[in-house]
C-alpha cells in the first residue's frame, strides 16, 4: 500500500511539473526576445544582429534598409556604426526616394548625398530608381487599397530593417515599422500615406515671423502673413516638416475623430504588405534621439541622451521596448506625446491587432545573456552617459 501510495504521489508530481512547466512555455511563448545593450558600438550591433540567429545560408542577397540622412541634418546616425554588419552580411545599402523635393528625391543626388553623409563603404541601390511595384492589401485593412513600394524591393530575399528611433511630428515617434512602411515606400506610396494629414496652426498670432516653416515647406504650401502662418491644403503633401521645424510648436496635427489614427494605421498597412513579402530582421539605435526625424534638414538636438540599441525578429516588440525605455529615461509614460503631441502607440496597437507581433516581450542583455527589467537597462544608460 505504502508503494502504491508512493507511486501515485510521483505521478501526480510528474503530471503537475509538466503542466507547470508547459503553463510556462506557454506564457513564454507569448512574449517576443528582444536584445540590448546600452553601449551603442559597431561591435555590437554585430553582437545583437548574431542574438538574433538568423540563419543566412538560405538567402542570397540581403538589402539593409537605411537612412542616409537629409541635407543638414546632425542627427542620424554614425555610418561607421553598421559598417561591420553591412560587411558580414554582404548586404546592399537600399532606401527609397522622398516626396519632397530634395537631394533624396533624385537618384543620382540621393546617392552623392548618401556617400557625403559617410556610406561609401557598400553598394547603394535606390529602390524605386526604375519604377514601383504594387501589391494587393488585405481585405480588413481600413484604408489601403495596395502598396506601392520600389521595382528593386524584389531583387532581395531577405532585409536587415536597421533604424533609428527618434521622434515624428506625425507618428509620435518612428522605428522600424515606419523605417518599412514609409521608409520602403515609393514616392507614390508616401504620397497615399500623407494624404489627408493636413496640420494644423495654433495660436497664429503669437508667430514671430522667423519664416523657418514657409522656408522649409517642400510644397510651398505655407504662407505667412500678418495674421500669422496660412496653410494652403490643396499643396500641402502632410509631411509634418512645419511642425518639425517651428521652434515655439505653433503647429500640430489636424487630427479630429477618426483621422486621430488614419496616418498611423497606413503606415502600419503598408508595412504588414511588405514584411510579408520578405522575411526581415530589425534592428533600433536609440541614439541623437529628437523630436523630429531624420528628414528634417534642421532637426532640434537631442532632448535626452543616448539609451542604447535593440534587436528582434518582432517589429512590434522591438518598437514597443523603445517606446518603453526611452519613456521610462524621460520620465513620462509617452514621452513622445509629450515632446510632440502626438501618440504613436497605435501604430503598435494596430500592427499587434493584424498579427505582425506581440507588444508584450523579453528584454535580454547581450553582454551577459541573461533577462534585464526595462529599469535596469535605462540605469545602465544613464550610467553610461555619467561617465562620459
Amino acid at each position: 500500500m505504502r508503494k502504491l501510495f508512493l507511486l501515485i504521489s510521483l505521478l501526480t508530481l510528474t503530471v503537475v511539473a509538466g503542466f507547470s512547466q508547459g503553463q510556462k512555455a506557454k506564457e513564454t511563448a507569448k512574449e517576443s526576445v528582444v536584445y540590448f545593450c546600452s553601449d551603442i558600438t559597431p561591435e555590437n550591433i554585430v553582437k545583437l544582429y548574431d542574438a538574433m540567429g538568423v540563419d543566412m545560408s538560405a538567402y542570397k542577397k540581403v538589402g539593409l534598409k537605411i537612412h542616409f540622412g537629409e541635407d543638414g541634418n546632425k542627427n542620424f546616425l554614425n555610418p561607421e556604426l553598421v559598417h561591420p554588419l553591412v560587411s558580414k552580411t554582404n548586404a546592399t545599402l537600399v532606401e527609397t526616394n522622398v516626396l519632397y523635393v530634395g537631394k533624396r528625391r533624385y537618384t543620382q543626388s540621393h546617392i552623392a548625398l548618401a556617400k557625403e553623409h559617410g556610406f561609401t563603404f557598400a553598394p547603394i541601390d535606390i529602390l524605386d530608381d526604375e519604377g514601383e511595384t504594387v501589391y494587393p492589401a488585405q481585405k480588413n485593412f481600413k484604408f489601403c487599397k495596395n502598396v506601392r513600394t520600389g521595382s528593386h524591393f524584389e531583387n532581395y530575399d531577405f532585409y536587415i530593417i536597421y533604424s533609428h528611433f527618434k521622434g515624428h511630428g506625425s507618428s509620435g515617434f518612428g522605428g522600424a515599422i515606419k523605417n518599412v512602411g514609409m521608409g520602403m515606400a515609393s514616392p507614390g506610396g508616401k504620397m497615399a500615406i500623407h494624404a489627408n494629414n493636413y496640420p494644423k496652426v495654433n495660436t497664429p498670432d503669437k508667430c514671430f515671423q522667423c519664416h523657418r516653416c514657409a522656408d522649409q515647406c517642400p510644397a510651398n504650401a505655407i504662407t505667412i502673413t500678418k495674421d500669422g502662418p496660412v496653410i494652403d491644403t490643396t499643396k500641402c503633401i502632410g509631411c509634418a516638416k512645419c511642425i518639425a521645424e517651428c521652434p515655439i510648436k505653433l503647429f500640430s496635427p489636424d487630427n479630429t475623430g477618426y483621422d486621430e489614427i488614419r496616418f498611423l494605421d497606413k503606415l502600419v498597412e503598408y508595412t504588414k504588405v511588405l514584411a510579408d513579402q520578405r522575411p526581415m530582421a530589425f534592428i533600433n539605435v536609440m541614439a541623437n534621439i529628437s523630436r523630429s526625424c531624420d528628414c528634417s534638414a534642421k532637426a532640434p538636438a537631442p532632448f535626452i541622451h543616448d539609451i542604447g540599441a535593440v534587436a528582434s525578429t518582432d517589429i512590434v516588440a522591438i518598437d514597443q521596448a523603445c517606446q518603453d525605455l526611452v519613456s521610462i529615461a524621460y520620465g513620462k509614460e509617452e514621452c513622445f506625446k509629450d515632446v510632440n503631441n502626438v501618440s504613436g502607440i497605435e501604430q503598435l496597437k494596430y500592427a499587434e491587432k493584424l498579427g505582425m507581433g506581440n507588444t508584450k516581450y523579453i528584454l535580454i542583455d547581450v553582454a551577459t545573456g541573461k533577462k534585464i527589467t526595462l529599469e535596469e537597462a535605462v540605469a545602465q544608460a544613464q550610467a553610461k552617459h555619467k561617465h562620459e
